[in-house]
């Protein structure tokens, strides 16, 4: 979202074609890893832990549809394929609130083509603008049961479409931008029974929501808590942990990252310096859970540094499976807009008019990289 064990099938074999399908099986292993040494660089390393989970991640994006993120066609999912050069395992696009409906026809459309829909579920009204605090749609609104009946037959259309599917509740809580930030909720001031206003309000509607859902036997739909990669304001707590619902609530532990989107941004923070401690923090809530990066990208700015080269090294960094072995997904965040003076944050007037261009194809270095590195069969093309 823009923003201010092993089987005994061997035994039947006979010993030449034993032989036979080693000698293939090892050189198609050879030609993987002279793959990634000249696209990588640093190719991906196997995990010890038997009890992690397959090695791979989910290949996935969200692809300019449209101001309210729910314009989903075939023809868009298919020319991004075409450009990228892979099928994706997952497609994202977005619910709000105030539209009042549920995405049937989109995930349909997504499964159908044998992608696994992400859905950017956002208690949102209309106009949908950042920067201006809690609406119709507050946290508290829905603690007190006032919005019951949309989310129940929210539930019910969502069972009914009956396939898998990942919903992100309120993404990026410990951002300041949306009118579901924790910080618009009390922020630090204490909570009754303890912890903060803010997380503990989240934790409250997020536990309120996931209840109703799975009460209308919607028991397809799993549940990713989506954080930004790094809290604003960046206090103790707005922190994750001070968001976690419990593992009952989550299925997968998430985050936004990006580098430059603006072209007021001074700085260019390359992946793995924005990657690092976010995957970290999530992954001390909960060993278990799998990890997806829910939304990442960066703007083509080249007098402040090297897309294709921050696309190399996010890819770099997400293969790196000994150092990160429950990231599991990974999606592309597609779009460019225009900015507006409009927007509620201090550089407004400085970006009003100018564009940021996250597409994969934003300059020919861009999707040169993207194309190559995303060709690794380590990055997935479908989902599992």
């Amino acid at each position: 979202m823009k923003r201010t064990a092993p089987n005994n099938y061997a035994a039947a074999l006979n010993l030449p074609l034993a032989f036979a399908l080693l000698v293939i099986v090892l050189g198609l292993a050879g030609l993987g890893v002279a793959w990634q040494a000249v696209h990588l660089k640093s190719p991906p390393s196997t995990s010890a832990d038997s009890n992690s989970p397959p090695d791979g991640v989910m290949t996935g994006a969200y692809i300019d549809f449209g101001e309210k993120e729910d314009e989903v066609t075939l023809e868009k999912i298919e020319a991004f394929e075409r450009l990228v050069g892979k099928h994706q395992a997952i497609i994202a696009s977005s619910s709000f609130w105030g539209e009042q409906t549920f995405p049937t026809a989109n995930l349909r459309l997504i499964s159908r083509h044998g992608s696994l829909p992400l859905v950017f579920w956002s208690p949102w009204d209309r106009p949908y603008k950042e920067g201006h605090g809690p609406d119709k749609y507050s946290l508290t609104s829905i603690i007190a049961g006032a919005h019951d009946d949309y989310i129940d037959q929210w539930a019910d259309a969502a069972r009914e479409f009956g396939s898998p599917m990942v919903v992100s509740f309120a993404n990026e809580m410990n951002g300041s931008w949306f009118p579901w930030s924790g910080v618009l909720y009390g922020g630090a001031k204490a909570a009754e029974g303890g912890g903060f206003q803010g997380p503990e309000t989240f934790k409250a509607a997020w536990r309120h929501v996931v209840d109703r859902v799975r009460a209308r036997g919607a028991t397809n739909v799993k549940w990713v808590l989506h954080l930004m990669d790094f809290s604003v304001p960046n206090e103790d707590w707005n922190l994750a942990a001070h968001y976690y619902p419990g593992p009952d609530y989550v299925d997968w532990l998430g985050f936004s990252l990006y580098g430059a989107q603006f072209p007021s941004d001074d700085h260019w923070p390359d992946f793995v310096s924005c990657f690092d401690w976010p995957y970290e923090e999530l992954k001390r809530l909960d060993a278990t859970k799998p990890i997806m990066v829910c939304e990442w990208g960066v703007g083509e700015f080249p007098s402040k540094g090297d897309k294709g080269e921050w696309i190399r090294g996010a890819f770099r960094t997400m293969s790196d499976i000994a150092k990160y072995p429950n990231l599991k997904a990974a999606v592309f965040w597609n779009e460019r807009w225009q900015n507006s003076a409009e927007e509620a944050d201090e550089a407004a007037k400085e970006n009003a008019g100018k564009y940021s261009d996250l597409r994969v194809n934003s300059s020919p270095g861009a999707l040169r990289a993207y194309r190559e590195c995303v060709a690794a069969p380590f990055f997935l093309d479908r989902p599992r």
